[in-house]
């Protein structure tokens, strides 16, 4: 088993360092000739899931994107419902629901966390609200007790965005095994990868058989594999959202060593955490906080820098000297969409005002000591506005 560093004189922001297995792996799925969905790398990585997670099904899928597609489509997603989302996250969040006629309802995220601001949730909800969506921003897990306190007194469906958080926990429980379903993602830029891929996780098993014939492009193809039918005949709406068994061998070869990789990332997250600390306070910066009774992906380390003027200006200065860093979430309630929805100036101050200062560093199994060294360098050298 090995995780390759990378020995490149510019540090990228991302890379994905896969294990050797990842070459043995596809070369065994390429010479059995299952290239397709639901094969047996697939079943592998399902099951991995069903049994760490304790979740009814796990059905890969070809993107995080198409995994919220499913999970708005089983839930009946309809014109003149409401889910209510972080404006704080990527555009799939919303465009899942979007697409089958929702509209979306923008809630602001707390400045410690940069997740869902739970307390703001009670007022947001109308009798037309569907589902909940708490985005688990950079692996840092969401208020989930509140959370599925106020959408259970509601009868509230709660899907979890689980997009960056694979593997963390909140008070000791995996994130995405809470409320009805759970997405993941496996796209390039995250802990475990396959380069697109992504997994809807289903608490309750009567959306087992629904998901399964949605994904089979509304066949009961999946019967048709396990002898259960004779023929496989169209059942209802779908489209194409298996994961080719190819992806699924590279995201198995990650899932059997997930606990090593947890801890690389760990350990650079609190790399930067320690060597920046001191520097940080002098600066007014603020780090992630991670609650005490919860445990991160470790998937994101950003910066919070005083003034949204630094936050060009330190990408600009990493760039400088080879470093690749990073802007994240522009709003989605001031985007050109969002707006179509009510989206103002002033719905969401804290989402508004951290996206101008958030900047995010590389944090990927490619990085070497030294890299960090030079990452941690560079950062100290800028000058922001509280330091001179």
């Amino acid at each position: 088993m090995t995780l390759p560093a990378l020995a490149l004189s510019n540090i990228p922001f991302n890379y994905a360092s896969l294990p050797e297995k990842a070459v043995e792996y596809v070369t065994q799925s390429l010479r059995e000739g299952r290239l397709a969905g639901n094969g047996d790398f697939t079943k592998k990585c399902e099951a991995f899931f069903e049994n760490e997670f304790g979740v009814a099904r796990a059905l890969l899928t070809s993107s995080g994107t198409h995994a919220l597609e499913l999970s708005a489509m089983l839930l009946g997603v309809e014109a003149g419902d409401e889910v209510i989302l972080p404006s704080f996250s990527f555009v799939s969040t919303a465009n899942a629901f979007l697409l089958r006629g929702a509209k979306p309802v923008f809630i602001d995220v707390r400045p410690d966390t940069l997740n869902l601001d739970e307390t703001q949730l009670a007022r947001l909800i109308t009798p037309r609200t569907k589902a909940i969506v708490p985005v688990h921003y950079g692996g840092i897990p969401c208020e989930m007790d509140t959370i599925l306190k106020i959408a259970a007194e509601h009868g509230i469906a709660v899907i979890e965005d689980n997009a960056h958080g694979l593997f963390a926990k909140y008070k000791g429980k995996y994130l995405g095994s809470f409320g009805s379903m759970a997405i993941q993602s496996f796209h390039e830029t995250k802990n475990f990868t396959c380069g697109e891929g992504g997994a809807l996780l289903i608490h309750h098993p009567r959306y087992q058989e629904r998901a399964e014939i949605l994904r089979e492009k509304g066949t009961d193809r999946s019967k048709f594999i396990m002898n259960l039918v004779d023929r496989y005949t169209w059942q209802d709406i779908g489209s194409s959202y298996l994961l080719s068994d190819l992806l699924a061998a590279v995201l198995y070869s990650q899932l059997e060593i997930h606990e090593e990789i947890q801890k690389r990332r760990r350990a650079i997250w609190e790399y930067y955490a320690l060597h920046l600390r001191e520097w940080a306070l002098e600066a007014g910066v603020e780090f992630p906080r991670i609650p005490a009774s919860c445990e991160s992906s470790y998937h994101i380390f950003y910066l919070v820098i005083p003034s949204p003027e630094d936050q060009p200006a330190l990408i600009e200065h990493l760039k400088r000297q080879g470093i690749a860093s990073a802007f994240h979430f522009p709003p989605l309630h001031l985007s050109k969409m969002g707006q179509k929805f009510g989206g103002k100036k002033g719905d969401c101050p804290v989402t508004e005002d951290l996206s101008e200062r958030i900047v995010r560093l590389p944090l990927h199994l490619g990085l070497t000591e030294k890299d960090l060294e030079r990452i941690v360098r560079a950062v100290r050298e800028f000058p922001t506005n509280n330091v001179a």
